[in-house]
């Protein structure tokens, strides 16, 4: 684990927005601190960090009580889809966007923090995607050069449709050519897409500043034909479990991240269901066990 940079816990975690436990942004940094993590990654939607509730004398208080609790590193967490809504054209999307990036920027450099994480785009039949591919490229440049005014750098998750791929976020990352638009780069998209994770990991490392991470199962699903008295595969269910517990080989991507130039920082999240319910203890065992998993490294 020395390796990298600090663990931090993503907010998401907490945020309640899948049904589980959830904590007000003030009590979980007290959260993530008693863990023992060494710093955060902050959710900039309600109801945590929004731009609609924290200005900058909100975000230098909350500086204030992050050196407090001796978190240390702090990346804030974007929601964007830059290819959102192509239907209605006459709609400034991608301004909005764009000016809302750069305010995300403003507030991570508020934070004392030096990067904001993003998304692409979902990809959309209203135009080539040719064209939503130079409409992602162009958006994130300008985010990365609005962002570089206040020593931030834009980290590119792969997340959405466009450039899901590790192979197109190499390309991305290269297209953008700003050095300010690095790539943040997850093993669990590869692991489903059956990409060889540690390829993946071996090309992706000098390109990536941080990585987000959560373990999963496979739970097979199927739908019954009373017809023919039998059943259609259908997509699997990707259940989160304890780190370590899932099918993703965790310890490969992180040696490979590793032995090609990784130094960046790695963070926790549960974003989805996990299999063991939703109540704090559990919220708290699954993020206790990722320390453990990552201190055994």
């Amino acid at each position: 684990m020395s390796q990298f940079g600090p663990l931090l816990l993503h907010s998401v975690s907490y945020a309640g927005l899948w049904g589980q436990a959830s904590l007000k942004l003030d009590d979980f940094l007290e959260k993530a601190a008693a863990l023992g993590y060494g710093g955060v990654m902050l959710m900039a939607k309600r109801p945590h960090l929004s731009v609609l509730d924290y200005g900058l004398e909100e975000c230098r208080r909350l500086r204030d009580r992050l050196e407090e609790l001796n978190l240390k590193t702090v990346c804030i967490a974007g929601y964007n889809n830059f290819t959102a809504d192509l239907e209605h054209g006459d709609i400034p999307h991608r301004e909005f966007q764009i000016a809302h990036v750069t305010r995300l920027a403003e507030m991570a450099h508020a934070l004392g923090g030096n990067l904001v994480r993003v998304f692409t785009g979902y990809e959309s039949g209203a135009q080539p995607p040719a064209a939503q591919w130079r409409m992602v490229v162009d958006a994130l440049r300008e985010c990365a050069r609005r962002a570089a005014a206040v020593g931030v750098t834009i980290g590119v998750q792969n997340h959405h449709d466009i450039a899901a791929g590790w192979e197109q976020m190499h390309d991305l990352i290269q297209a953008v050519k700003e050095p300010n638009c690095r790539a943040m780069f997850d093993a669990w998209a590869p692991y489903l897409q059956g990409a060889d994770l540690e390829t993946a990991a071996e090309n992706m490392a000098p390109l990536s500043v941080h990585t987000t991470v959560a373990d999963y199962q496979l739970r097979p699903r199927y739908r019954y034909e009373a017809a023919v008295v039998n059943y259609t595969p259908a997509t699997p269910l990707v259940q989160a479990v304890p780190m370590g517990e899932g099918a993703i080989d965790y310890r490969a991507f992180f040696a490979k991240l590793a032995s090609s130039g990784f130094r960046g920082s790695v963070a926790y999240e549960m974003c989805s269901p996990l299999r063991d319910g939703g109540a704090m203890e559990t919220l708290d065992g699954y993020a206790r066990r990722f320390i453990e998993f990552m201190q055994a490294l």
